[in-house]
């Protein structure tokens, strides 16, 4: 498949298709409907259900972020229980793949092998989209685009077999109905194939999409915007061979010209995407934008000839195409409108946020897996930290200050390509300004750092002195290839247990005995590397660096920025002595 196929456009699904809209949903349907709205069964539970015994964490959802949080959360000794209220994963294809710092991070535990087939390591796309402008990446001295196409059905049965791996409980048919937490406990009320039963955890995290109702019973608001101008069709369909390029695979249309295959093709009247999958009938799909509550005609189910008639509107000319040939399931689907919400908090005592459930934006450019993913990361480490009682103070409430920011950023750029693909003469002049921008490289590559998530950098507390160390400090740690006394490794073969980790490559390991009463929680490597200006890097679990240093033999001052980086986000070691290190935090006693 072309890397340039739009990763935001499932290969059943058009490309602005709300990520967790049912096909069925009625348009005006709000996404933060009340909490009875999409649950089969009643809320009020009878007080004398079974309780199941007590849980370290109940995860709600079992699509890839509660999945990938419970590998998580698995790999640093932790048990949770996954909840999922289908019988079986589902069938609906979403996603095409994987795209952004993601890619690395799997590949960083092991798991990028099992989805691409093979043990090289992830390479940058030469090539990319933004708002239907495409982006030469090949130039970028530091290309941080990754592309692994794999659908998200495939990705959710992978997550689910390193669960199981793990050790990892997945309830399916298991709804949850009901919350109440005190200081101590969130009791989870739960409807079951054998009937209502409650659970007492110590936390409960809402990985259960858009509608999430963890997010509904924890009171935690969603504001945003849902429109209604955007009118996407999609469908299978046949068209004559002579329409396609035999060589770039794209449509040469009489009296309109190209258009490129696996694309966003913008006109002033729209938008059409042409995907000739080699394996069955191609995919056609429009997107329209029109007068506010102008849907008439929409009640009744999509015809091949109403998007006929959407193809000659948004390009001017007549497409023939027909119904599609061979065997089905064959795709026919019209959806309007798209919300853009994001989470007010992703915290509420002992409930928190993940993926869809924090936050909704347009599926353009692919970025949800990209975010999720990464929210799944960033707190299962912190979760496991309050459990085990090596916490210091703050550090939970730290994924809220991390993650939604970065939420905030593909809302933000999502909506921004949103207005880049839409109609009329204006925005035909902002396209012009902008790709008159495009030929900055400086301009693709703040692009580049955006779509993938590399932008962002968090607040380790205080930078290092060195100006060097102080660059990479906050930022995601960079892929070094280092000699140990086993032989030759990459950084990715180091984080797979997902342990904090040390890297000691100055002169004659100088750190790794300064830093041995963090032993029993940060893993420490000594090693040679031929990377320059890099001698030392401290990464937490989501291979961030807490702190680094560029000096060939840290001095007294820098040990010190060690230190604190240490007792900062791994807490005091187990012998410094200081009262409540190594105990249960207050966060994580029932």
């Amino acid at each position: 498949m072309p890397i340039d196929m739009p990763i935001d456009m499932p290969i059943d699904m058009p490309i602005d298709m709300p990520i967790d809209m049912p096909i069925d949903m009625p348009i005006d349907m709000p996404i933060d409907m009340p909490i009875d709205m999409p649950i089969d069964m009643p809320i009020d539970m009878p007080i004398d259900m079974p309780i199941d015994m007590p849980i370290d964490i109940v995860i709600a959802g079992a699509g890839p972020n509660g999945l990938m949080l419970a590998c998580e959360l698995a790999l640093a000794g932790v048990r949770p229980l996954v909840l999922e209220r289908l019988t079986g994963p589902s069938g609906e294809q979403r996603a095409n793949g994987l795209v952004g710092q993601v890619v690395r991070m799997l590949d960083r535990r092991g798991l990028h092998e099992r989805l691409s087939g093979s043990t090289a390591p992830p390479r940058p796309a030469p090539a990319f989209m933004f708002g239907a402008f495409s982006l030469d990446l090949a130039a970028l001295p530091d290309n941080p685009v990754y592309l692994l196409m794999v659908p998200q059905r495939r990705i959710e049965e992978m997550l689910a077999e390193r669960a199981a791996e793990l050790g990892v409980e997945i309830r399916r048919g298991h709804a949850v109905t009901g919350l109440t937490q005190d200081s101590g406990v969130a009791t989870v009320e739960v409807t079951g194939p054998a009937g209502p039963y409650r659970i007492e955890a110590r936390f409960l995290v809402g990985a259960d999409g858009g509608h999430s109702v963890v997010r509904k019973l924890a009171g935690i608001g969603f504001p945003g915007v849902t429109t209604d101008r955007r009118i996407s069709r999609s469908a299978h369909v046949s068209m004559p061979a002579e329409l396609i390029d035999p060589v770039g695979g794209g449509l040469v249309i009489p009296g309109y010209g190209a258009v490129p295959p696996f694309m966003h093709h913008r006109t002033e009247r729209g938008l059409i995407t042409f995907a000739p999958f080699p394996s069955g009938p191609s995919l056609v799909s429009t997107t329209e934008f029109l007068p506010s509550g102008d849907d008439a005609g929409f009640e009744e189910p999509l015809t091949i000839s109403e998007l006929r008639d959407s193809v000659r509107r948004v390009l001017g000319v007549d497409l023939p195409i027909g119904p599609p040939e061979g065997p089905g399931p064959h795709l026919l689907r019209r959806l309007a409108g798209g919300n853009t919400r994001l989470a007010d908090r992703f915290r509420a005592g002992r409930v928190l946020l993940v993926g869809d459930a924090a936050h909704v934006h347009s599926a353009m450019g692919g970025p949800g897996l990209n975010l999720g993913l990464q929210d799944a990361i960033n707190l299962g480490w912190k979760l496991a930290a309050e459990l085990r009682g090596w916490a210091p103070p703050g550090l939970l409430d730290s994924y809220e200050a991390e993650r939604r920011p970065a939420g905030q950023r593909v809302t933000m750029h999502t909506q921004a390509q949103g207005v880049l693909v839409g109609p009329g003469s204006e925005i035909t002049a902002l396209r012009e300004l902008f790709g008159e921008l495009l030929a900055d490289r400086h301009t693709v590559q703040r692009l580049a750092d955006l779509i993938a998530g590399a932008d962002i950098r968090y607040d380790m507390g205080t930078a290092p002195a060195d100006p060097g160390a102080a660059s990479l400090t906050g930022r995601w740690a960079p892929d070094l290839l280092l000699q140990t006394e086993t032989g030759t490794v990459r950084l990715a073969e180091l984080t797979r247990d997902a342990r904090p980790l040390l890297l000691d490559l100055t002169d004659g390991g100088t750190l790794a005995d300064f830093a041995a009463p963090w032993r029993d929680r940060v893993h420490i490597v000594t090693a040679r590397c031929d990377a320059p200006n890099v001698t030392a890097l401290l990464l937490r679990p989501d291979c961030y660096v807490a702190w680094a240093s560029t000096s060939p033999g840290p001095d007294d001052r820098q040990r010190e920025e060690l230190r604190s980086a240490l007792v900062r986000w791994f807490g005091h070691s187990t012998n410094s002595g200081v009262e409540g290190a190594g105990q249960p935090s207050a966060d994580a006693r029932i």
